[in-house]
């Protein structure tokens, strides 16, 4: 078990596992996504595991449904979340909507296909590799609407008050600043517009261990805020109208969760 220390550069140990995550997929093998590997190695010399120890699909693919419908099946069976922000974000033609983290791009793609012609799905990721594997199906789904950029969720390189509803699929709980990434998201965020996303979150009793744990970080539970923390920051960042409601667990320890906000309207 990898610890996390003063040193640890998270950022960069979460890009490298989630680079090879994606390099696995574009090669056509499992990826590492959030969720434990079947042994103490690295998860990224492991095939991704989506199921808890009861073996019931928690993380990825099978959590879609009939949302994924008309999406091309590279980009969703390639989702390493949590949940299904699309789902929730009530997304209406002619929005733009940004997507903290997108991955393979498939809740930009279910985003493009809402919002329409008239809207714009822009997809924020610090890791080529996935960015290529993003592009490269919307290409395959033809979505003139989506766009994928490369940065980092702390600093999102958009105009303030530029987007109308920021999701996320099991991401901001990879940050090492998740203050800094949900004040961005609220500085792009329009007046009224909204934020919805998937999470994991954190039971009060997490154990020191599990949070000292670099793999369970990597995995979305070691660094998952807890549900009040995550209304303070919320509420800290701008944000009202705060409401998060657990789906299902995911560890010992956690649950995911769809968070949902909104920014105060302008008076």
């Amino acid at each position: 078990m990898a610890e996390l220390s003063d040193t640890t550069d998270i950022r960069e140990i979460v890009r490298e596992r989630y680079a090879a995550a994606a390099t696995r997929i574009a090669e056509g093998h499992g990826g590492c996504g959030c969720g434990s590997a079947d042994s103490a190695s690295s998860c990224c010399d492991a095939d991704l595991r989506t199921t808890d120890a009861d073996g019931d699909e928690v993380f990825g693919a099978a959590l879609y449904g009939d949302e994924a419908t008309g999406s091309p099946a590279g980009a969703v069976e390639a989702s390493l979340g949590c949940g299904v922000p699309t789902a929730v974000a009530d997304l209406h033609e002619g929005e733009t909507v940004l997507d903290l983290g997108s991955g393979a791009g498939a809740d930009v793609l279910i985003s493009a296909r809402r919002v329409g012609p008239t809207g714009r799905a822009i997809g924020l990721d610090m890791t080529d590799e996935m960015l290529a594997l993003a592009r490269a199906n919307a290409a395959e789904a033809g979505a003139g609407n989506a766009e994928f950029v490369e940065g980092h969720i702390e600093d999102i390189p958009l105009p303030d008050g530029s987007v109308d509803v920021v999701i996320s699929n099991c991401v901001i709980s990879l940050s090492a600043d998740k203050g800094r990434v949900l004040r961005e998201a609220a500085r792009v965020l329009r007046p009224g517009g909204r934020f919805a996303v998937s999470d994991v979150i954190a039971d009060p009793d997490m154990d020191a261990a599990t949070r000292a744990d670099m793999e369970q970080w990597t995995g979305c539970i070691a660094g998952a805020l807890t549900e009040d923390e995550f209304a303070d920051a919320l509420t800290a960042a701008g944000l009202a109208d705060v409401e998060i409601r657990p789906t299902h667990r995911v560890h010992p320890h956690a649950a995911s969760a769809i968070v949902r906000a909104r920014k105060p309207a302008s008076h």
